[in-house]
């Protein structure tokens, strides 16, 4: 097993895939650039089930751990094209990106079931530095957690000193038209996170547990954006713009090649310009499902959405903005790309 396990903790193509709380130990799957790159997300649900995965303890598997690469993060709100992002930084030679490994999500949740901080750190400092395995020469890695881990982000730059972030977020009612237009499973998947912010104690705006009943799917919606993007204006304003850049949505998806080489260049990245990126796949194709963009699709699914939920979408919208008045909270955030 020592053999073994040396040869997979050495080889990044052998994704830390879980993490198993109650063994102390990592489940590894084999995962390849390629296979990263067809999928939107690092989970069992787009990769398939992993029948037998390697279980390797986690103290054995920091032993045997060798050079890590620079490792950067991109820290997102939701709907705001991160998936396209993380994927276009996939560049050999520059970088590997690697989009919401579940292990990630698991110590998200072990934090919210109480477990002690001290040894949480320590598990998170391993769990990064299997996932910061180089993949190439002179690469980094760039790591997209899902938003339920941005309670964890700032514990994250802490232990990766020399990491920088992108904060990147979708503008208000961009947010709020994603939400409309998926339909109701979304709007549960919005009532969902705002229980887990809730349990970070990420909301603090003034409002009683019972006024959440009150609310409509698109407010409690917007009382989930505003306290992830409080999170993201105490992010910056701790860690300033030396680590910290941020982006919206449509600055991002209006000019994909520019915006992909400025957050390249925020990481330091090999590859800088416009023209590393133009044509790349995750670029001229939808992320999620592979198929190429029509020109103006994005725009259009907008109107669309427009049409059907503009009126409340634009009474939500303010009433965000107005609760954010009452917070401090500005609606766009510092340090932009």
């Amino acid at each position: 097993m020592t053999a073994s396990a040396a040869r997979i903790v050495t080889d990044p193509e052998w994704l830390a895939h879980r993490y198993d709380e109650q063994h102390d130990a990592f489940q590894f799957r084999h995962v390849t650039r390629a296979r990263h790159a067809e999928v939107p997300f690092a989970t069992d649900d787009c990769l398939g089930k992993e029948a037998e995965p390697v279980v390797i303890g986690r103290q054995q598997a920091a032993a045997l751990l060798g050079e890590q690469a620079p490792i950067h993060f991109i820290f997102h709100s939701a709907f705001c094209a991160s998936t396209m992002l993380v994927r276009a930084l996939d560049r050999p030679g520059s970088a590997m990106g690697i989009s919401e490994p579940v292990a990630l999500n698991d110590m998200a949740g072990w934090r919210k079931r109480g477990a002690e901080l001290r040894k949480h750190a320590m598990v998170m400092n391993d769990l990064l530095g299997q996932l910061a395995r180089p993949w190439g020469q002179g690469e980094a890695v760039v790591l997209k957690p899902s938003n339920v881990f941005n309670g964890l982000a700032m514990g994250a730059l802490h232990l990766r000193p020399a990491a920088k972030a992108l904060l990147l977020y979708a503008p208000i009612e961009e947010y709020l038209l994603s939400v409309a237009r998926k339909g109701m499973w979304c709007r549960l998947w919005a009532r969902e996170l705002l229980e887990s912010l809730l349990i970070d104690g990420m909301v603090d705006l003034g409002f009683e547990p019972r006024d959440y009943l009150r609310q409509t799917d698109l407010q409690v919606a917007g009382v989930g954006w505003l306290a992830q993007h409080n999170l993201f204006h105490r992010m910056a304003a701790h860690y300033g713009p030396e680590r910290i850049a941020t982006l919206d949505s449509e600055r991002l998806t209006s000019d994909p090649a520019s915006s992909v080489a400025k957050v390249a260049a925020h990481f330091g990245l090999k590859a800088q310009l416009a023209a590393d990126y133009a044509g790349h796949a995750a670029i001229v194709r939808n992320s999620k499902s592979g198929d190429a963009f029509a020109h103006g699709e994005r725009q259009m699914d907008q109107q669309r959405a427009r049409e059907t939920y503009g009126d409340e979408i634009d009474k939500v919208a303010e009433w965000v903005r107005v609760a954010g008045a009452r917070n401090g909270i500005a609606m766009e955030l510092p340090f932009a790309l």
